[in-house]
């Protein structure tokens, strides 16, 4: 799919030593990183998390969202295994960017849901592809996996883009009372599973 070719480091974590690998060159012009840890490129299927950057729910631990924890549960299951990978894509606020997600969170908080206002500022429901992860998934040599994730459309890009997804691994963590709106709108209009 790709001769992308990606730049590594060791990384260690409060969840072990993880790699971090960057991809030099991907197909939409940004930095995305993976996080690995173990043999990676073996034959195996691999548990994986295709996590889209959060910056308030990553960084800042916002109850508005399930994202932090979600990453956090990700990368202690792979540390629990010893082998696994993140791939962190920079696609801020489903693909419309750090400012407009704060201005859809003002239109949430006037009462809309997500969906409502990411479409009132002009946008799609989600404008994110997944078809880095699968560059990134290539250049490291994996190509079976098990896929942590509540969303069918991940699994279904990755599939599109010839990665076998041999299964989903449901990720429920992080619902508080601040984001059950949040959640609840996921699932209607954007069809995530609530395992």
């Amino acid at each position: 799919m790709s001769n992308s070719s990606t730049v590594n480091a060791k990384l260690p974590t409060k969840w072990g030593d993880f790699t971090i690998h960057a991809l030099e060159k991907s197909s939409d012009g940004k930095e995305h990183v993976a996080l690995a840890m173990g043999d990676v490129s073996s034959s195996e299927p691999l548990l994986i998390r295709v996590h889209s950057e959060c910056l308030t729910g990553d960084a800042f631990s916002s109850l508005r969202c399930d994202c932090g924890p979600q990453l956090e549960a990700a990368m202690k299951k792979i540390s629990e295994l010893g082998r696994g990978m993140v791939v962190y894509l920079r696609q801020e606020g489903r693909g419309i960017g750090l400012v407009n997600k704060i201005k859809a969170y003002a239109l949430q908080d006037q009462g809309q849901d997500t969906v409502e206002a990411n479409l009132n500022l002009g946008f799609q429901a989600d404008l994110r592809s997944f078809e880095v992860a699968a560059e990134i998934l290539n250049s490291l040599g994996v190509c079976k996996v098990k896929l942590m994730t509540n969303n069918p459309r991940k699994v279904e890009e990755l599939k599109k883009a010839n990665i076998d997804v041999v299964e989903r691994v449901p990720l429920r963590y992080g619902r508080n009372p601040h984001n059950e709106d949040y959640l609840s709108t996921k699932h209607g209009k954007l069809g995530h599973y609530l395992d």
